[in-house]
Formats: structure tokens, C-alpha cells, sequence
């Protein structure tokens, strides 16, 4: 569970580090975050030669939360960290090339196949 502020690292080869959340996208005055949303976010810190540099603002889904979220079967899913891969926003494809780490089951009902396609471990 993520809301505006939260400061979230990033699963992807983009170059970017740490993201802050600007907005909470979906809904009036939607408040939180959770997986398989779509959040924006400004860059904080970037690695020299990424793709996105300082101060970009970035379409993110969030792959892993700390907040647990319940599935159907009644189990309960928490990760250690807050985590998000940039996204293009129209096409929902991720602009880097490789996923670190592993992401949720739920990406893939919620239209990430490509993300949980690319991921090396799907929990």
C-alpha cells in the first residue's frame, strides 16, 4: 500500500533507483496503492546512463508491497519491500528489458503478462 510520498524502489533496468509517488492513478481522490496499480511517480535517483535520468516523471506498476493483499483462496501475499517497474502508459509495456526480483500472480490478470513474462520468480 502505497500513497502520495512514498518513496518505492525500482525492479527494472531502467537505470532509475528510487522513485517517488506523485499520484495514485484510478478513481476521485484514490488514496492507496496496491499491487498491480498504476502509479506516477518522479524519478529521486538514477544511475548515469539509464534510459530515464533525475527528475523525470514516470508511469510505474507496482510489483511488490508491503501491505499483504488477500487472494481467493484465503492466503495472504506481503513482499519486504515496496517495488515498481516503469511502464509506458498506453501500451502498459515496460520500457526497460529485464525485471530483478520477484513480482505477484495478480500482475497477470490485471493485464502485465509481458512484466510477469520477464520476471525470474512469479509468487
Amino acid at each position: 500500500m502505497v500513497q502520495h510520498r512514498s518513496m518505492i524502489a525500482v525492479a527494472d533496468n531502467t537505470g532509475a533507483k528510487i522513485l517517488q509517488v506523485i499520484n495514485v492513478t484510478g478513481g476521485y481522490k484514490k488514496r492507496y496503492g496496491r499491487l498491480g496499480d498504476i502509479v506516477t511517480c518522479v524519478v529521486k535517483k538514477a544511475a548515469p546512463r539509464g534510459v530515464v535520468k533525475k527528475s523525470d516523471v514516470v508511469h510505474v506498476v507496482l510489483v511488490r508491497t508491503r501491505k499483504e493483499t488477500r487472494r481467493t483462496d484465503g492466503t495472504y501475499i506481503r513482499f519486504d519491500e515496496n517495488a515498481g517497474v516503469i511502464i509506458d502508459k498506453k501500451s502498459k509495456e515496460p520500457k526497460g528489458t529485464r525485471i530483478f526480483g520477484p513480482v505477484a500472480r495478480e500482475l497477470r490478470s490485471r493485464g502485465f503478462s509481458k512484466i510477469v513474462s520477464l520476471a525470474p520468480e512469479v509468487l
